[in-house]
């Protein structure tokens, strides 16, 4: 894993570098998505600093360039993870288990016991990482995105009440 790899709270001023990492990431399966569903994934600025409002939103640099960004939100079942991306060009550097770490101790610092996130069927190499970090599918909603396939993955977390 690259040392030069540096995870950051996001700014509203990042806005525009996140619409790009998430171009990027998701362009090559836009046919799979619907056109909403696509939309909904891409997002635009304005809808990334709505998303810092409700909660954070991390991102990843590679020598100062933007490779990576994930955001959360606390929900009642725990914590939600959302537009997770990777550039294409910087997969295979550990990028995503960072950005996923980042979720994971914001989660244990507000006593979540539950990670959770959707993701389509075909992001083969998303769902692999998921499933290296030890999520596992589960059931409940949503099952699409604007009529794209869509199911959920679960990581039950162990919080510090629990290893005492």
């Amino acid at each position: 894993m690259s040392e030069k790899i540096q995870i950051r709270l996001a700014t509203p001023a990042d806005a525009e570098a996140i619409v790009c990492v998430l171009a990027k990431s998701f362009i090559e399966y836009q046919s799979r998505y619907t056109a909403a569903g696509f939309t909904a994934t891409v997002l635009n600025p304005q809808q990334i600093e709505a998303r810092m409002s409700e909660g954070p939103l991390w991102v990843a640099l590679e020598d100062g360039a933007f490779v990576g960004t994930v955001s959360v939100v606390l929900k009642p079942e725990g914590l939600y993870i959302r537009g997770m991306a990777v550039d294409p060009a910087a997969r295979g550097k550990g990028i995503g288990r960072k950005l996923l770490a980042c979720a994971e101790a914001f989660a244990l610092q507000n006593g979540c016991e539950r990670l959770f996130l959707s993701t389509t069927p075909f992001l083969s190499r998303a769902i692999k990482l998921y499933e290296h970090y030890g999520f596992q599918r589960s059931g409940g909603a949503p099952d699409n995105l604007f009529g794209t396939p869509l199911f959920t993955m679960t990581r039950i977390l162990q919080t510090a009440d629990q290893m005492l």
